[in-house]
């Protein structure tokens, strides 16, 4: 019994005489059965189940090891493919420019290579090169910026759940914007500010030169734009909203103010205008300006265009609120009035006596630019009498011979003089200068001479001509030249009752004019004594109070 139950063991375990060899010889020596121990057996048994399973462990974890490289290479495939197909869907949206720059950066410590792409014309490639670049070679790139970098959304990772459209949509609207964009082989996104877009430097505004103060003017770029002027306003209640209008350009336009100064019923007013705006394209600040002003059909403007950073900072600390756009060199202010257009920055850079006294001059000199030539037509073709004698005697003795009448001779003339002037504004810099100068002298003389006109018209265009470039701003200065205009054919047809109906009318006009609420007229009209310091003359500044005028503050009491 014993032999058969050892046979059977043997026979279920077959590797028994392996386990045991000792035993089987010392069976044989003996001529008998060796029987092994039952906790031998048992330790036996458990180091062959051991066995099956290692093998069958074993078996299993290479499945899965092949089962996991088998989904990682098509992972990896897929991967490859989104990020082609996203870098295609790119390429169409840019149109393939040959300033799109695309890098396949491979880290040391991962397998799939990196996309870098950006526009070399949007970007700074000391940046790309040292930073982005070498940091994602060396598997060390991280959102922290750059040394000297701004501090505004570095880096934007996009959701991968957007879609592959949205994804290739907000990449190209970053490349265009100085964004290099990096793609991984899983098809994720990130959008890394690196701009640097070729801008002019800060230099002299060319429009409003300045004898004392500062010599800064706005440039091209907004963030300059937005720098200079928290240079002047140290303050942290200054505001700048951007926003995006255009739909093609998208330009980026910021609406600046001062939290607390400005009343909320400018900074709203001012907002919803800025956002009703829906145009394809924003080139420059005289595309909003035509969106946002009060009345489009008065030549008066009622924003204040500027380039001075200092202009722009004062009218702030006034209340007002203003008009950055990106692309260029200047800025809207508003509200304006008539009177402020007389100002100029020098005013608050002199003494006040020096001020007023230059104040009046800006103030007469716009008298002279629009009413001279329609009262010596005025004059000369319907009330000879209101004219001394002697003169009167000299003025017909230079008629002798003039086949045109005084109408036809201040209308020639001044069309000639808007002539040469805009042929020296076009001109360059030099040439235009001589231009002017020859035009002025030559043609002058020569139509003196040749009997078309008499030398007094010669002297009045001349007078009124220079008299319109004394106002400091520029449409306000093209203004005087339209209304001047006016008066000379008013003048033509029916004399003084003519300029006296006109008269009338401009004031008219001009009183029922309005910038964001303000009547163009104030302080005037409607009256607000407490302003009067700082209108026709300009008092001391211990005396001038506080810094907001009265029909600024006055829109405040509107708003509530």
């Amino acid at each position: 019994m014993k032999g058969r139950n050892k046979t059977a063991r043997e026979g279920n375990n077959p590797q028994c005489g392996r386990l045991y060899p000792c035993l089987r010889e010392a069976g044989r020596r003996t001529g008998g059965e060796a029987k092994p121990d039952r906790a031998e057996e048992r330790g036996a048994e458990r180091e062959i189940r051991a066995g099956h399973d290692r093998e069958t462990r074993t078996g299993q974890t290479e499945d899965r090891r092949e089962a996991m490289a088998y989904t990682k290479r098509r992972d990896e495939n897929k991967g490859q493919k989104a990020e082609a197909e996203l870098l295609a869907r790119i390429k169409a949206l840019l149109g393939s420019p040959p300033d799109l720059v695309c890098h396949s950066v491979c880290p040391e410590k991962a397998a799939e290579p990196v996309l870098c792409l950006y526009l070399e014309t949007m970007v700074n490639r000391t940046d790309i090169d040292g930073y982005i670049l070498s940091a994602l070679r060396k598997g060390e790139f991280s959102e922290r910026e750059p040394s000297g970098a701004e501090d505004n959304a570095f880096v934007q990772e996009l959701p991968e759940d957007l879609g592959a459209e949205e994804l290739a949509r907000r990449s190209a609207d970053g490349l265009v914007k100085g964004y290099c964009v990096l793609i991984d082989s899983s098809g994720g996104v990130r959008l890394v500010r690196i701009t640097d877009p070729k801008q002019r430097q800060v230099d002299t505004p060319v429009a409003e030169v300045s004898i004392r103060g500062p010599n800064e003017g706005f440039s091209e770029s907004i963030s300059t734009s937005i720098g200079l002027i928290r240079k002047r306003i140290g303050t942290p209640q200054l505001r700048f909203e951007s926003m995006q209008i255009g739909r093609v350009t998208r330009t980026t336009v910021v609406l600046a103010y001062i939290e607390g100064i400005a009343p909320d019923e400018l900074v709203r007013e001012m907002r919803r205008r800025l956002r009703a705006i829906r145009t394809d394209g924003v080139l420059e600040s005289a595309y909003i300006e035509e969106f946002i002003q009060d009345s489009a059909l008065s030549p008066f403007p009622t924003l204040l265009s500027t380039q001075r950073p200092d202009v722009v900072a004062a009218h702030l600390l006034d209340g007002k609120a203003a008009v950055l756009v990106d692309g260029a060199a200047d800025a809207l202010v508003a509200p304006i009035t008539f009177f402020e257009l007389f100002n100029s920055p020098e005013d608050y850079y002199q003494r006040a006596d020096i001020a007023t006294f230059i104040r009046w001059i800006r103030l007469l000199s716009f008298f002279i630019a629009v009413f001279v030539p329609s009262l010596y037509v005025a004059a000369t073709t319907f009330h000879q009498e209101m004219i001394p004698g002697t003169l009167l005697l000299s003025l017909s003795a230079q008629r002798e011979g003039v086949p045109l009448p005084a109408f036809g001779e201040v209308l020639m003339m001044e069309l000639i003089f808007e002539i040469i002037r805009e042929a020296g504004v076009r001109m360059p810099r030099v040439a235009g200068q001589a231009l002017s100068i020859i035009g002025a002298i030559v043609l002058g003389q020569a139509a003196v001479d040749a009997g078309l006109i008499t030398a007094a018209i010669v002297i009045v265009v001349s007078v009124t001509g220079i008299a319109n470039f004394v106002v400091p701003a520029y449409s306000f200065g093209i203004a005087q030249r339209l209304v001047r205009f006016t008066f000379i054919i008013l003048a033509g047809f029916v004399g003084l009752f003519g300029i006296l109906c006109g008269t009338l009318l401009l004031i008219a006009h001009l009183s029922s004019l309005k910038s964001f609420g303000v009547p163009y007229l104030s302080p005037v009209v409607p009256s607000y004594p407490a302003d009067w310091r700082d209108v026709l003359f300009r008092v001391p500044r211990p005396q001038m109070g506080a810094l907001a005028p009265q029909f600024v503050r006055n829109l405040k009491k509107k708003g509530r």
